[in-house]
């Protein structure tokens, strides 16, 4: 019997794609740049299954191209990319992995954060273009015994909060889920209402929250005037969350002290209307730092995302019925 095609849109690890070829044909592609959706969508035809990443959309037009298919097994923890209402629709299973990406996801969203507040990518310029000593300039802000925002308190926020819990005083947060009193407790969390928060954060506000119809957009013009003025923000959640053009208004006219962000609204597949870039404006800002979606890389991290993401695929085509269709060539 022919052994099934898998199929994967972004490179692969070896020692994760190794373990694909020990039961499945592949089509991997084997570059640093991600194929688009239409190269996706060619390589896909006669698939039984797609490994689908980040830069992946799995959407109906997708899913019409490929009779075959009985499976997408995401390496990544959500799902904001691939319509799971299409994929029930052609029956095609889809799996996500395990909690992997929280903990090195709160240790980005810290050191941006740290970052930000003392002023690491000025003073980074600063040397770079000549520095002949100590001058009493570039002064910031610390975190010790300050107060930060939380938008959201999932798994990424708790791993968060722990992180915090040394050098901060109070961390407020809201999420439409409050945590248990008992856990609150332990993390010395205060919840407070959406409407409550932005004039609760202290010296940032930090978005851990995935992007939601209640979430795209939270971060808005009117929100960032309750800020503090010395208030920085680092969105590690999904790019959509803040308003971006809002943001580089306010870091404009000197209303937010900073912005740091792993995740831009380009990136946000779900969305028809999304930017096709960060604005140019917004990059040369010279409070922000911005990293291009680090939040998982860490590679003992990837390699586990991407053998789960294997695993998944192994056990789904072998319990999963066959799909008609013709037989690749």
């Amino acid at each position: 019997m022919t052994r099934p095609l898998v199929v994967a849109g972004s490179r692969m690890l070896p020692a994760a794609l190794r373990e694909l070829k020990t039961f499945a044909r592949t089509q991997v592609n084997r570059h640093e740049t991600p194929w688009t959706q239409t190269e996706l969508g060619l390589h896909a035809t006669q698939a039984d299954a797609i490994i689908a990443f980040m830069p992946d959309r799995i959407d109906a037009a997708l899913l019409a191209r490929c009779p075959r298919l009985r499976l997408v097994a995401g390496a990544l923890k959500g799902a904001d990319n691939i319509d799971l209402v299409a994929c029930a629709a052609h029956g095609v299973q889809v799996s996500v992995v395990e909690d992997l990406l929280s903990i090195p996801t709160a240790e980005l969203a810290l050191a941006l954060t740290l970052g930000l507040l003392r002023r690491v990518r000025e003073g980074d310029v600063q040397v770079r273009q000549g520095h002949d000593g100590w001058r009493p300039a570039l002064y910031g802000s610390s975190l010790v015994g300050g107060t930060v925002g939380m938008l959201g308190m999932g798994s990424v926020g708790r791993a968060l909060a722990r992180l915090l819990a040394g050098l901060v005083t109070r961390i407020v947060y809201h999420d439409p889920q409050r945590l248990p009193a008992a856990e609150e407790t332990a993390l010395h969390l205060h919840w407070c209402s959406a409407a409550e928060l932005p004039a609760a954060c202290g010296q940032a506000l930090i978005l851990v929250c995935p992007l939601t119809a209640g979430t795209a957009g939270w971060l808005s013009a009117a929100r960032l005037r309750r800020l503090a003025r010395d208030a920085v923000v680092v969105n590690v959640g999904r790019g959509s969350v803040a308003d971006e053009t809002a943001v580089l208004a306010a870091l404009t006219t000197g209303r937010l002290a900073g912005y740091a962000a792993d995740v831009f609204a380009f990136e946000d597949l779900s969305r028809t209307d999304r930017p096709p870039a960060v604005a140019s404006a917004l990059l040369a800002h010279p409070r922000t730092l911005f990293t291009p979606h680090l939040g998982s890389a860490v590679l003992p991290v990837r390699l586990a995302i991407e053998r789960q993401a294997v695993a998944a695929v192994r056990t789904g085509l072998a319990t999963s019925p066959r799909a008609e269709g013709p037989l690749p060539i």
